[in-house]
């Protein structure tokens, strides 16, 4: 197939079209590159050192023989985006380019207003594209579980079947984000659904719990190919920031009292799952989602493990709490389903103890390049 992965510079979206060229298809990338740009306005870095774009593509070509395409520009510009369209006349457009950091999008209006502007007028493009230039072409789009936040029922793959009133419905699922950025996503999932319903596109939401892991069999076969490690309080993950201050000898944060639980898949699934949606492409005017997660953790289970394996490496580390800088309920049920890509042939990677020795490596040897200051959290949602 021919495929677009836009935001096919950053974490999710570099492993996923190094996989699918690897798998055949022909690919090209999307990114105006200001992820990059945000490492500047942070004064923040990947822990693992990131070559350019032009460098990564370059050397995929050469141990590989295969060509990546890159457009390098921004899905708020329609004509660029109208263009890249007639070049590639793609069968699947692949959406990871969103700003996609919750604290991020809670810095101040500014902030707020860059996250939502850019990932839902953004999002309405390639949606008018699709319908313009593309309109059998397959949107793969990256949600987030972040979209339901943490219901005191079960959380169904994007539909709950409801009945009031003596009468039944089936209704998208309600949603209750946690940030600006997760109700970016919302208004996503509203335009998308909308669209499908008027003009007949065929959608998949890729409803994402938290990615971890760092490696793909396709980054790992030159350094060039590497892939990022954010562990800053404003993108790095919880697993990530404790493997990071496990490494640099500091104690592992919790915020509040670690209960928050939340979904979570390894990057190695992340590539597989966008694949198997691709090859099994949702019909005509279908607005399917699918809970692309694998296993849910607590923010303490997340230190625990960190803080176990650490200390089979040699280094000692301690658990401690300090204050939730956000605004969520701190322990609460947590049960939500993920049978669809199951169903479809995801066999999932799991998070074990090698998995986090693997990223806590990666740290150890880059841990000169780790700005200690940018661990702890720096923004408030009050």
């Amino acid at each position: 197939m021919r495929i677009i992965v836009a935001g096919g510079d950053g974490f999710c979206g570099w492993p996923t079209a190094l996989y699918l060229s690897k798998q055949g298809h022909e690919v090209s990338i999307v990114d105006n590159l200001v992820r990059r740009k945000i490492d500047d306005e942070l004064r923040s870095n990947s822990v693992t050192p990131i070559a350019t774009l032009e460098e990564r593509v370059a050397k995929w070509k050469e141990l590989t023989g295969k060509e990546i395409k890159t457009f390098v520009g921004d899905l708020n510009h329609y004509d660029f985006l109208a263009e890249v369209f007639k070049q590639t006349e793609p069968d699947a457009f692949v959406h990871f380019a969103e700003q996609r950091s919750a604290p991020y999008s809670m810095i101040d209006r500014e902030h707020a207003v860059y996250t939502q502007s850019n990932n839902v007028i953004g999002n309405l493009n390639v949606l008018y594209a699709i319908k313009e230039f593309a309109p059998e072409c397959h949107l793969i789009k990256l949600g987030t579980m972040g979209e339901y936040g943490t219901p005191n029922i079960d959380i169904e793959e994007g539909y709950l079947e409801i009945e009031h009133n003596g009468r039944k419905d089936k209704l998208p699922y309600p949603k209750q984000p946690g940030s600006f950025y997760h109700l970016s996503k919302v208004h996503d999932s509203h335009n998308i659904m909308f669209a499908c319903k008027i003009w007949g596109i065929r959608a998949t939401d890729l409803n994402q719990g938290v990615v971890y892991g760092l490696h793909t069999d396709e980054t790992e076969m030159d350094p060039i190919l590497a892939n990022r490690l954010d562990y800053d309080g404003v993108y790095g993950t919880a697993l990530n920031r404790f493997i990071i201050q496990a490494a640099t000898g500091h104690d592992l944060t919790v915020y509040g009292t670690g209960g928050q639980t939340r979904a979570f898949l390894n990057i190695k699934d992340t590539v597989r799952c966008v694949e198997i949606a691709a090859e099994n492409p949702a019909d005509k005017g279908e607005f399917r989602v699918f809970n692309q997660f694998t296993e849910y953790f607590s923010v303490q289970d997340l230190a625990e493990k960190v803080q176990k394996v650490a200390g089979e490496t040699g280094l000692e580390t301690e658990v401690s709490h300090i204050d939730n800088p956000r605004v969520e309920l701190e322990q609460h049920y947590y049960h939500a389903v993920n049978t669809k890509l199951r169903d479809l042939g995801l066999e999932p990677n799991l998070l074990t103890d090698e998995v986090i020795k693997g990223i806590l490596t990666a740290a150890l040897n880059h841990k000169d390049r780790v700005i200690k200051e940018n661990v702890l959290p720096s923004i408030s949602w009050k």
